[in-house]
C-alpha cells in the first residue's frame, strides 16, 4: 500500500510548480483530480517548440501521469457547485493562481474550510499571499533573477546566468508537496486542516541556504566561481581528458587531496609548500590547476572517472542529459518509469517512453505510477458521476453557454 493511498487531491493548479507538487503526491499513491478550464486547459499542454505534441507536450506528460482531468468552467454556477462537491470529498486543495484569483472564483480557503473543515489547502504563487510584492507576476526565470539565484551562476568575470531548467518551479513544487504532507500528518493527530502559503521567491531563498546564510552572518556575498565548486578549491573545477571530454573534480578535504596526489603519481604535491593546506592551494590556484590539467589530459575522461571513483576521489565525467539518463546504474534505482503515449504522438527515442520517478526508494511500496497523462477533460463524466450527478445534470454542468 502506497503511503498516500486513500488521499484525494482537488488540483486547480497549472503549468509547473503546482502540478509538480501534485505529481510528487501522485507518485506516493494519492488520487489527483486535475480541474482544467474549457478550451485549451493547462497551458503546459502546449509547452515547447514541436507543435506535433500540442495538447500533450513532453513537459506536461512529465508531471501529470496518472492524474484525472476534469473540465469545468468555474464561472458557471453549476460547474462551480460541482467543484465544491469535489472539494467536500477531498483531503487537499491545491491552487497556483495569482493571489486573489481563486477567491474571486468562489473557491478561497474560507469557503473550502466551511465545505470541508479538515481540508488541507495549499496556495502556490510567485511572491506569496502577503507582502508588497504579492501581486507581481512571476515565472521561473523572473524569480531566478529576483531571488539572487542568477547572481551565483556564471563565470567570475562573465554575465549572470540562469539555471538551465525551471529549477524554481521544481523546488517550489517539492516544497509544496512537503508542506502538504506535514499538514496531513498534523491533521492525522489533531483532526484539523490547514492553510499553506508557498511562494516561489521564499522557496528559492530557502533552497539557496548555502549562499544566503553566509551573507546573513558575514554581510558578504559569495563570489561566482563558474565551474569551480562551492569551496573555491582549484581541485574542484573542470578538466579536459585526452578525448576532449570534461571531468569535474570535487577534491576539497586534505585526505582527498593527498589521495589525488598519490594516485596521479605526484606525491611531491603533498609536501609542496604551495599546496600543503587548503588555504595555500587556494592562494596558488592557477599553478595547481595547470599541473592538474597536464595530468588529466593523458587519459580519457571516463577512464579517469572509473580510476578515481574506485579509490574514493570525488569526480564525475560531464554528461549531457541523454548520456546521464542512459547510465545502467539507473536501472537498479527505479528512477525511470515506463509509460504509454497516445498513438497520435510522435514515437519516443528507442520506441519507448518514460518519466522520472520521485528520486528516492522505499522498502515498502515506494513511489511510482501507472497509466497515462490525461487527455484534456477525459475524466469529466466519470468524476462527476462518482460525485453523484445524473447524466442530465452532467450535461448541464459541462454544456458551455450558447451550445
Amino acid at each position: 500500500m502506497k503511503p498516500l493511498e486513500g488521499i484525494r487531491i482537488a488540483d486547480f493548479s497549472h503549468v509547473m510548480a503546482g502540478p509538480y507538487a501534485s505529481h510528487m503526491l501522485r507518485l506516493l499513491g494519492a488520487e489527483v483530480i486535475k480541474v482544467e478550464s474549457p478550451g485549451r486547459g493547462d497551458a503546459m499542454r502546449f509547452y515547447g517548440y514541436d507543435r506535433r505534441y500540442d495538447g500533450m507536450s513532453p513537459a506536461f506528460i512529465g508531471v501529470n501521469v496518472g492524474k484525472k482531468s476534469v473540465e469545468l468552467n468555474l464561472k458557471k454556477p453549476a460547474a462551480l457547485a460541482a467543484a465544491k462537491k469535489l472539494i467536500e470529498t477531498s483531503d487537499v486543495v491545491l491552487e497556483n493562481f495569482r493571489p486573489g484569483v481563486i477567491n474571486r472564483l468562489g473557491l478561497g480557503y474560507d469557503v473550502c474550510k466551511e465545505l470541508n473543515p479538515g481540508i488541507v489547502y495549499c496556495s502556490v504563487s510567485g511572491y506569496g499571499q502577503t507582502g508588497p510584492m504579492k501581486d507581481w507576476p512571476a515565472i521561473d526565470n523572473i524569480v531566478q533573477a529576483t531571488s539572487g539565484m542568477m547572481s551565483l551562476s556564471g563565470e567570475t568575470d562573465g554575465e549572470w546566468m540562469r539555471v538551465g531548467f525551471p529549477v524554481v518551479d521544481t523546488i517550489t513544487g517539492q516544497l509544496a508537496a512537503f508542506a502538504i504532507l506535514a499538514a496531513l500528518f498534523r491533521r492525522q493527530k489533531t483532526g484539523e486542516g490547514d492553510y499553506i502559503d508557498v511562494a516561489m521567491l521564499d522557496a528559492s531563498l530557502a533552497f539557496m541556504t548555502a549562499a544566503v546564510v553566509p551573507f546573513l552572518v558575514t554581510g558578504k556575498t559569495m563570489p561566482r566561481t563558474g565551474n569551480t565548486g562551492y569551496s573555491g578549491q582549484p581541485t574542484t573545477g573542470l578538466f579536459t581528458g585526452a578525448d576532449g571530454k570534461k571531468i569535474s573534480l570535487g577534491v576539497v578535504q586534505q585526505g582527498q587531496f593527498e589521495a589525488l596526489a598519490r594516485h596521479l603519481n605526484h606525491e611531491e604535491w603533498i609536501h609542496d609548500p604551495r599546496y600543503e593546506t587548503s588555504d595555500l592551494r587556494l592562494a596558488n590556484s592557477e599553478a595547481l590547476k595547470a599541473e592538474l590539467a597536464e595530468v588529466i589530459k593523458t587519459r580519457n575522461a571516463e577512464e579517469w572517472e572509473s580510476i578515481m571513483s574506485a579509490v574514493n576521489i570525488p569526480c564525475g565525467m560531464v554528461r549531457d542529459v541523454s548520456e546521464a539518463v542512459s547510465l545502467p546504474h539507473l536501472n537498479d534505482r527505479g528512477l525511470k518509469i515506463p509509460i504509454s503515449l497516445p498513438p497520435d504522438l510522435p514515437p519516443s527515442p528507442g520506441g519507448k517512453a518514460e518519466i522520472v520517478n520521485a528520486g528516492f526508494i522505499m522498502e515498502n511500496d515506494g513511489p511510482g505510477v501507472d497509466g497515462e497523462s490525461p487527455v484534456h477533460g477525459a475524466d469529466t463524466q466519470s468524476v462527476l458521476a462518482m460525485l453523484g450527478y445524473s447524466e442530465e445534470e452532467i450535461n448541464e454542468i459541462t454544456r458551455e453557454p450558447g451550445k
